[in-house]
């Protein structure tokens, strides 16, 4: 993605951005550090009070538009997007909340530098029972070349896992189905991967895919999760084990706290676009 296209993609979102805030009339509030205040858990608050879903539902739908460069926004406007049927005061101050982050991080956006590697790596997690109200698994997954990140998801499991394990082998079954599809799809133009390394935080679930041995354990799991034990077999995937103050897939399963998410961020390849900043990069992409 050429230098150009990144400043205007940016320019793009700084007007959306600073529209929304005062379309809804949060230009004024006080900038936070974090999308979303550490450990919080929405659920349906079904005594809380109802407020305007026309309302709630615009400022949703201008997040959403955010999404497609912004990363770090991704957990927390699905979470708040769950709950458009019936919106109360404790979701709208949530939603507020994103916005007063984008406040102060404006000028924020993805760097995809010219002749990056092109080395292909993912992080797989999954942050079991975290909705409240179907106890339901969050996954979440990010996908690299070289340390520029090109593909993430966030997304509330369609059914309930009995363990972590068992969250965990589900959602690291469907990074390794789109690391294959990625590996497809490059191949088409001339790039040829094996070994491709899968991080993840847990090593039950590494046992889980590299020890037949474990097969006894894992029954009453789908049978098909359990294709990525042949791509570990053929040498396609590698998987590592990752201490989970490391895992950069943290960010789209759960909300961290301020250390933790500014340690992710700069490693998703999230940069400051002011000018002057571009300026730099620009120039240090021409020395």
């Amino acid at each position: 993605m050429s230098t150009v296209h990144i400043m205007s993609e940016e320019s793009t979102l700084r007007v959306k951005t600073g529209s929304s805030g005062m379309k809804f009339d949060l230009h004024k509030s006080d900038p936070v550090d974090t999308p979303m205040v550490e450990q919080t858990k929405l659920d349906e608050d079904l005594s809380g009070t109802p407020i305007d879903q026309t309302k709630y539902r615009s400022m949703i739908g201008s997040l959403m538009y955010l999404t497609a460069n912004r990363p770090d926004l991704v957990f927390v406007v699905c979470m708040c997007a769950r709950y458009q049927s019936r919106p109360t005061k404790k979701h709208l101050e949530a939603v507020k909340w994103v916005f007063r982050y984008l406040q102060g991080t404006i000028n924020i956006g993805l760097w995809y530098p010219k002749d990056i590697a092109m080395a292909l790596t993912a992080y797989s997690d999954a942050d079991h029972g975290s909705c409240q109200d179907t106890r339901r698994s969050t996954s979440g997954s990010a996908q690299f070349l070289g340390d520029k990140l090109v593909s993430w998801s966030s997304k509330k499991k369609t059914s309930t896992s009995i363990s972590s394990t068992k969250a965990e082998y589900i959602t690291m079954s469907g990074c390794c189905a789109h690391i294959l599809w990625m590996r497809s799809q490059l191949s088409d133009f001339g790039f040829a991967y094996n070994r491709i390394p899968l991080y993840c935080d847990n090593k039950s679930v590494i046992a889980l895919c590299c020890n037949n041995v474990q097969h006894s354990r894992s029954k009453h799991i789908d049978i098909r999760h359990h294709f990525i034990r042949e791509q570990v077999e053929k040498g396609v995937v590698e998987l590592y084990f990752m201490r989970t103050e490391y895992q950069l897939a943290d960010i789209f399963t759960k909300a961290l706290p301020r250390e933790q998410f500014e340690f992710i961020l700069p490693r998703l390849s999230i940069k400051c676009m002011k000018p002057e900043t571009l300026k730099s990069l620009q120039d240090d992409q021409d020395a």
